[in-house]
């Protein structure tokens, strides 16, 4: 690694900034969206919502009920997902992201659009960007973005089963497109680091090898 990378991590692994925890995205992950979320399935604390606008029933009876959206008003209604942990799912500035609310879509619910709301890492709410809802939504995080919150705007009343949902890295409307039903949620859970030990590469004293122990935080 170059120099400002390991420097990167080195305050991140002595907590200079921050007590922790750190999150760690993984490249090859095809849904950040955790298993249940994105499935559609238990406590609807998952979802954020306007108590007033929209109504979720069914998944807090059950950790595998099948969650359903009743929309209150004409139109209008934002429904977003929650991380369980941080403002919005981590990312960073110049990622691409793919956006997908399958089921609803599916189900035919009255969707305005795809959205996707972009927070700082304090939480400040930068700004939204929007796609019809009849599709995948692929969306590129702006500058000083640190999460993103998923989300469907609602043009209309009804009631519609969640279904699965995805939130993937890349630009994969296509694939998602061809292959059916979106990958299963894998989650990006937040992590404490264990450990960490850096040195200087073999025969070029430029680069750093670094190495963290990583222990997923629960609740």
């Amino acid at each position: 690694m170059q120099r400002i990378d390991v420097d990167h991590l080195d305050r991140l692994a002595r907590r200079v900034d921050a007590p922790g925890p750190v999150a760690v995205v993984d490249p090859l992950s095809r849904n950040l969206l955790g298993p249940a979320q994105a499935a559609g399935i238990g406590a609807t604390s998952k979802w954020g919502r306007s108590l007033a606008d929209i109504v979720l029933y069914g998944g807090d009876t059950g950790p595998h009920v099948p969650v359903t959206v009743e929309t209150v008003p004409v139109g209008g209604a934002d429904l977003y997902w929650n991380h369980p942990t941080w403002p919005g799912f981590p990312v960073t500035p110049g990622m691409d992201l793919t956006w997908w609310a399958y089921g609803l879509m599916q189900s035919g619910a009255a969707l305005a659009s795809h959205r996707l709301e972009w927070v700082t890492p304090t939480g400040t709410v930068l700004g939204t960007s929007a796609s019809p809802g009849n599709g995948p939504m692929v969306g590129y995080v702006p500058l000083f973005a640190g999460y993103v919150r998923p989300g469907v705007l609602f043009s209309a009343q009804g009631m519609w089963e969640m279904g699965a949902s995805v939130l993937a890295m890349g630009n994969t409307p296509t694939e998602l497109n061809a292959g059916g039903i979106p990958p299963a949620g894998e989650g990006c859970p937040p992590y404490s680091i264990t450990g960490y030990s850096h040195g200087a590469s073999p025969g070029d004293g430029r680069y750093r090898d670094i190495a963290l122990e990583l222990v997923e935080v629960t609740r």
